[in-house]
């Protein structure tokens, strides 16, 4: 099975300067191949402009999957996903009425169970390792039984992965792919 890999951005890795962050972006994608990518900037004030540079650096590099946390405006304009986090659940449905592709944050089955509900299209499922600012982090064995118990929905594994020996981990659960941000961090090229 090919393990999809899902790049979320983040302000402290990309900047939030037009020119440092589509030089880091693209930078990274020369580095890194990526199934899917997601915008997320919850911080800067010019995150219009970003997201513009964002979604022009990704269709340069024909990614097709191009995700924006949150922004649903923003997602529609320029026709891609969103990607809502797990107190967004009552906008999944709007988004699809929107034609837009849909990735919701889950923490637990009960929110996974919501995701399916309103026919999100994927899932993050987090953390799945230890993570700065995060706890209760789940867990390989937690993940393969969300896994096998939510075959219906093509799940992420997102939360503190940053090594290969993590994505073996992760492959080895049958998850659909991993999200991370850390993983893709261009000072640190993992091979």
């Amino acid at each position: 099975m090919n393990l999809k890999k899902y790049l979320i951005t983040d302000p402290n890795l990309y900047g939030s300067n037009i020119q440092e962050f589509k030089t880091n972006l693209e930078k990274t994608l020369e580095m890194y191949d990526v199934d899917f990518i997601c915008f997320r900037d919850k911080t800067s004030e010019n995150y219009k402009e970003l997201i513009k540079q964002f979604v022009n650096t990704c269709r340069k590099y024909k990614i097709e999957n191009i995700f924006l946390n949150t922004y649903i405006s923003e997602a529609k304009k320029y026709n891609v996903g969103i990607h809502l986090t797990s107190s967004q659940f009552e906008d999944i449905k709007k988004c699809k009425e929107q034609n837009l592709k849909v990735i919701v944050s889950c923490h637990t089955q009960e929110d996974i169970n919501l995701a399916k509900k309103y026919c999100a299209d994927f899932i993050t499922y987090s953390p799945i390792f230890e993570s700065p600012g995060k706890s209760n982090f789940k867990g390989i064995q937690n993940l393969t039984k969300t896994v096998n118990a939510n075959l219906d929905i093509k799940i992420f594994a997102l939360g503190g992965i940053i090594t290969q020996k993590h994505i073996k981990q992760i492959l080895e659960t049958k998850c659909f792919g991993f999200a991370s941000i850390r993983y893709f961090d261009l000072n640190k090229k993992l091979t």
